[in-house]
């Protein structure tokens, strides 16, 4: 009887597209005989290699493969192994997935259409598309083989996940942000969330053609980033608040230097002259962290002409405002926060938390001569993103901010997806300022028939 179903094989090879195709596995290909052939085949491969004294690590991929074609063909003469030879294929590609790729996640990781992938136990893993989360049929044999998996994760850049740190932050190589938790504190299971990198990042243009935020709001965000003001970009989880802080960065120019602080280095600055920094957690002792704000501290004596933070969440908000008020004009950061009045409120809380408990109307000034522009992004309960809102913060009057709201986003009816942008300021408050760094492309987008006060400028 044979292990695999050559329709599968058929479907996950079609196309011409190789590794990149991914087909939705079969119950008989996720049954507990295939994974146990599977997980013997990864054993008598690994034990071949360490016979000759290498490692699949080291070896080319061609090279490897051909190793693993040897096995299966052993087994196979042996009369161990019925398969066909799409079968076949299907049996090597796993394999090497799991020598030396990351085992059942390598196949949700190659297919484009994927944007998260959420492991809830090693029988339970999710993916999202489109905005919406669904239920695959991939599955880890059991917690070791997840455990294993995962160790290969961080291992490679340093990180460490056991009972004493039963959480961390990773990334995999390809700039995929990696967030993992290992019982004792994850009562079903080690859990898994990967938020994917993008081979190409996104631009203003493609955000405008998909609807994210309109014409206006496009031509209003590049020339904000161009002519150096200092934008806070807030939203809920998942909203996509550093895509977007990727897609901002692409509007500054090549002649400044750059200098990224992220607690998972995702950002994918095109310009020549970046430099990048990440924190590190404490050791088992407590010792040796780097937070945020030591390096925001040291990013102010690298002569840096932009401050990129990819999220404000502690005591480092009164670095990056300092550096936003004296010098350091176009930085940029994520904040959580479900509007703009509400990331400017937890701003003031963050400020507190770092003990500056001056008088409220001082530190809302101390604010509003630091933040210039919010960008208020969320996810729709379609799955679709959207800029809801594009403000201002023109100054304090009496003890509440001066906000101008420039463009909005009106959701009707609410829950729906359905909307329309609205252009609500016809002059900026910081016009004068933007008036030379208008985006030239923005009137050429397939949406540039939608009305804009840009011309007022």
């Amino acid at each position: 009887m044979s292990l695999l179903t050559a329709d599968d094989a058929i479907l996950r090879h079609a196309g011409g597209q190789g590794r990149a195709a991914v087909a939705q596995p079969t119950a008989q290909r996720m049954s507990d005989s295939y994974q146990a052939v599977k997980a013997l085949t990864c054993q008598q491969v690994i034990d071949q290699l360490e016979a000759q004294g290498v490692t699949a690590e080291a070896l080319d991929q061609r090279v490897l493969r051909q190793e693993i074609e040897q096995v299966i063909s052993s087994r196979s003469r042996r009369g161990q192994l019925a398969l066909n030879s799409a079968e076949r294929l299907v049996l090597i590609e796993d394999v090497e997935d799991e020598v030396v790729g990351l085992g059942p996640l390598a196949p949700l990781l190659r297919d484009p259409g994927i944007d998260d992938i959420i492991v809830n136990g090693p029988h339970t893993i999710y993916v999202e598309r489109a905005g919406m989360l669904e239920q695959v049929e991939t599955r880890f044999r059991d917690d070791g083989h997840l455990m294993n998996i995962i160790q290969r994760i961080v291992g490679p850049i340093g990180r460490r996940v056991d009972e004493a740190t039963p959480f961390v932050d990773a990334r995999l190589a390809d700039g995929s942000r990696v967030n993992i938790v290992i019982p004792p504190i994850a009562l079903d299971g080690p859990l898994v969330s990967i938020r994917k990198f993008r081979l190409q990042a996104l631009t203003v243009e493609d955000c405008v053609n998909s609807g994210v935020m309109s014409v206006p709001m496009a031509a209003y965000i590049s020339s904000a980033v161009r002519s150096r003001l200092n934008i806070l970009i807030c939203g809920g989880t998942g909203a996509g608040k550093s895509t977007l802080l990727n897609v901002l960065s692409g509007c500054i120019g090549d002649r400044e230097r750059l200098v990224t602080i992220e607690d998972a280095a995702e950002l994918q600055l095109r310009q020549n002259h970046v430099v990048r920094l990440e924190t590190r957690p404490p050791s088992v002792d407590g010792s040796r962290e780097v937070s945020a704000r030591d390096l925001l501290r040291n990013a102010l004596r690298m002569r840096p002409d932009r401050i990129i933070l990819g999220e404000v969440r502690g005591t480092e908000v009164v670095e990056m405002l300092q550096a936003m008020s004296t010098g350091h004009d176009g930085s940029m950061a994520t904040l959580h926060g479900n509007s703009p009045r509400d990331a400017l409120a937890r701003l003031e809380m963050l400020l507190g938390f770092a003990g500056q408990q001056s008088d409220i109307r001082a530190l809302r000034r101390f604010v509003a001569n630091s933040v210039h522009v919010i960008v208020n992004i969320q996810r729709l309960a379609t799955g679709a993103r959207r800029v809801t809102s594009v403000t201002e913060v023109t100054g304090v009057e009496g003890d509440a901010y001066s906000l101008n709201e420039l463009f909005r986003f009106e959701e009707q009816p609410p829950m729906s997806g359905e909307g329309a942008f609205q252009t609500l300021s016809p002059r900026p408050y910081h016009a004068a300022r933007l008036r030379d760094f208008v985006m030239p492309t923005a009137a050429g987008s397939k949406r540039g028939g939608e009305a804009s006060g840009i011309a007022a400028w």
